[in-house]
């Protein structure tokens, strides 16, 4: 999952993520992960859906659309709206509107990191 995450980018995926919800991934043939989506977020009456990625080699065979589907119809089951935050450029934007998702406002994502412990002042 973190090696999906390295190379697709879907935003702050670190390994602690994992046990913030229930993830779901498609595998190759050869058994490597080639995408992945799942939850982050658990809110009242919502429920986030993070780290949507698909490796490049992967794209355009529809499992992003599946994934995204399958979580956002759980939510609903559950009680709980669905939602989910994407990069202004990213092209899947399309996708989740297609999967009815709707902008509900734009926002500034800042990440912020710890610095190594040799940078620290003591």
């Amino acid at each position: 999952m973190l090696a999906l995450a390295l190379v697709t980018e879907p935003g702050p995926f670190s390994e602690g993520t994992i046990r913030m919800g229930r993830y779901f991934g498609v595998r190759s043939d050869e058994g490597r992960l080639i995408a992945m989506a799942g939850e982050r977020l658990k809110l009242a009456n919502y429920t986030e859906i993070s780290a949507v990625c698909t490796d490049p080699a992967f794209r355009g065979r529809g499992y992003a659309r599946a994934l995204v589907a399958g979580l956002a119809a759980q939510a609903l089951a559950e009680g709980c709206r669905p939602f989910l935050h994407v990069k202004t450029e990213n092209g899947a934007r399309g996708l989740y509107e297609a999967l009815g998702f709707r902008l509900r406002r734009a926002i500034n994502l800042t990440v912020l990191t710890p610095r190594p412990s040799h940078d620290v002042h003591r």
